[in-house]
């Protein structure tokens, strides 16, 4: 039987007992059984040119992956930069940014306009647009907006003419053409500005600024004459239509501003503007000065009116709350339940007696019957004192000493 014994292992038979020598003796410790390494076992030559050839590839899988990366980070910067222009103005065509945009453009790449509908471009669809831009209002921002929503990466470029081709080819404008471009230029959809543009696009125009498709609405725009500005555009399979925003234009609002125009002149002058500035004359600045004051008393007598029609309706509404008041407190004291009612019916005996008061009985002891028996007739006046008496008597009672006689 073996029995362990502080780590040690001890091997005693079953029949007998350790001797005292053989407890002398000590104890040997087993030994561990130790497993012999072996060494590692070589791969052949063709499974480590294979391992070889799977670290190559992965090298050249990570070295494409950052390739990768890298080319969305340009993507992602480019696309970063093109949308910072809604924090900033449009450069114009003369401008450093506005050069390299269209020094990167590929223009020997033609695009159809199924492609640019498909999304298959390869490289910025470049749209162009072009007006005057007068009073820049909602249907031209409308307007630019479309052109830059035509395909799907579009880079919009807008060109306003100058004030000496509008004036002559169209008529005079209300704002100066350096307004007219920061109008346009200051719009988000814009991505580029051409000032001065001509007013027939020619070959050599859309070569220069590498336009791809022309953007105007699709009625036929002539001035003066019966040909359409963009029918050669047209021909060439370059238009693109957009629509035109009903109900607003700057006719319209030049029309606006003629109809009222004696409201804007007195407008204008009561801000501070002077009768040489709006081109008014003498007297026609006088009358309008004098409209000007009357419309004020006007407004202030109204004003006044209905401060005053507010205070008489503070009045009425408190003289009414009086009126209740003093009409609650009448009938409280003059009512049929008031309290002078009450008090006359408290005091009513009170108030008879003292008006007519019971005559007070004589002394003396009386007989049942004298006293049931009605008072006894007094004169009113009583001579019997005073000289003379027995010739006046105005007593008709009988006399008080006679006794009745008895039936």
């Amino acid at each position: 039987m073996q029995r362990v014994s502080g780590g040690t292992h001890e091997s005693v038979s079953v029949g007998r007992k350790r001797s005292h020598a053989e407890s002398l003796l000590p104890i040997k410790p087993m030994k561990e059984h130790v497993l012999p390494i072996t060494p590692p076992l070589k791969k052949p030559e063709e499974e480590v040119e294979e391992e070889v050839e799977e670290e190559e590839l992965d090298d050249e899988d990570e070295e494409r992956k950052l390739k990768r990366q890298r080319v969305r980070t340009r993507e992602y910067f480019a696309e970063l930069e093109k949308k910072m222009t809604i924090c900033k103005p449009a450069p114009f065509d003369y401008d450093e940014e506005a050069i390299r945009e269209r020094e990167a453009c590929n223009y020997s790449q033609k695009i159809t306009l199924e492609m640019a509908r498909a999304g298959k471009a390869p490289r910025a669809v470049r749209v162009y647009a072009d007006g005057i831009y007068d009073l820049f209002h909602q249907g031209h921002a409308r307007q630019l907006m479309q052109a830059k929503n035509l395909f799907p990466n579009v880079y919009l470029i807008v060109g306003v003419n100058s004030d000496a081709m509008t004036h002559e080819r169209k008529g005079r404008t209300v704002m100066t053409e350096d307004e007219r471009y920061e109008a346009v230029r200051h719009c988000r959809y814009v991505d580029e500005v051409i000032t001065a543009c001509p007013w027939t696009l020619d070959d050599e125009f859309l070569e220069k600024h590498k336009i791809d498709f022309v953007a105007h609405d699709d009625i036929p725009y002539t001035t003066g004459s019966a040909t359409d500005v963009y029918a050669h555009i047209k021909a060439r399979g370059m238009f693109v239509s957009t629509e035109r925003t009903e109900g607003v234009s700057t006719s319209d609002v030049v029309s606006r501003i003629v109809k009222d125009y004696d409201v804007y002149v007195r407008r204008n002058l009561a801000r501070g503007y002077s009768a040489k500035e709006l081109n008014v004359s003498y007297i026609n600045e006088k009358k309008y000065r004098l409209q000007n004051k009357i419309d004020d008393l006007k407004k202030k007598g109204k004003e006044m009116f209905e401060d005053i029609e507010g205070k008489r309706t503070d009045l009425i509404m408190k003289w009414e709350e009086k009126s209740r008041e003093f009409i609650d407190a009448f009938l409280m004291l003059f009512g049929r339940d008031g309290r002078l009612t009450q008090y006359l019916t408290e005091k009513k005996d009170s108030v008879m007696m003292a008006l007519s008061p019971p005559s007070s009985p004589k002394a003396g002891s009386q007989s049942s019957e004298d006293c049931s028996s009605p008072p006894a007739k007094t004169s009113r006046f009583d001579f019997s004192g005073r000289a003379g008496a027995s010739l006046v008597d105005d007593d008709y009672s009988d006399d008080d000493d006679e006794e009745p006689e008895s039936h």
